[in-house]
């Protein structure tokens, strides 16, 4: 859960982690912005007097000019290991492939024979169930270990999307994208289409069951 809905949902991945600190770290740089800012307006107005000594100052021309680049250096370097991070793929343990429909996704676990299944919202409403973002069939990871998944889309475009995994990827029609998921801990966690994709763009759910490898296994055996 996220404080008043307006911060991060609870990172489960690595990456998500990263994105959290690099999120406060660009807010501390905005707001000493902000600061400083305020203060030079507030001590402008109230001079009633024009300072001749800040008419054709050399210096401060200088500072203001330097200044900005050396802020937006201390944002790219970590935006750009973030960048790095995503797509990168560590020695994946097994592949999943995922297809958008509308509006429903399918999964396929392509190391494993005979184990597809589609995923569609469940309406019924009842206590056990949250509402909208409910599925019949979850999709089952193991945590502690690297998947790679394979996304792409049978109609028009959409987005596989986990925001406590830090997961966004497009579902393009006659492309393939990839992209690595890591999970730090057992749970359920929930995400959505984020691309409109017609009328019921809203009405198909993604939800994920992460499970010791022990669980997992016996799954595969089950299914």
């Amino acid at each position: 859960m996220s404080w008043m809905k307006l911060n991060f949902q609870n990172s489960n991945s690595p990456l998500m982690e990263q994105l959290i600190f690099f999120h406060d770290h660009t807010i501390f740089i905005i707001l000493m912005i902000m600061f400083m800012i305020s203060y030079m307006m507030i001590f402008i107005i109230k001079n009633k007097f024009i300072n001749i000594k800040i008419l054709e100052n050399q210096m401060i021309e200088f500072i203001w000019t330097i200044i900005p680049p050396i802020i937006l250096i201390f944002i790219a370097l970590p935006s750009l290991h973030l960048l790095y991070l995503m797509d990168e793929i560590k020695s994946p343990i097994m592949t999943i492939k995922i297809l958008g429909h509308q509006w429903f996704w399918s999964y396929e676990y392509s190391d494993f024979s005979n184990i597809e299944f589609e995923s569609y919202m469940i309406n019924n409403l009842n206590k056990e169930n949250f509402r909208l973002i409910e599925v019949d069939n979850k999709t089952i990871l193991p945590f502690k270990l690297n998947i790679r998944l394979l996304i792409s889309s049978d109609d028009v475009i959409h987005s596989w999307t986990i925001p406590s995994l830090a997961i966004k990827m497009d579902a393009i029609p006659g492309r393939m994208n990839q992209i690595n998921l890591y999970l730090n801990r057992p749970g359920m966690f929930f995400g959505q289409c984020s691309e409109i994709c017609g009328i019921n763009h809203s009405f198909m759910p993604i939800q994920i069951e992460s499970i010791p490898l022990t669980q997992f296994i016996y799954w595969l055996k089950i299914f």
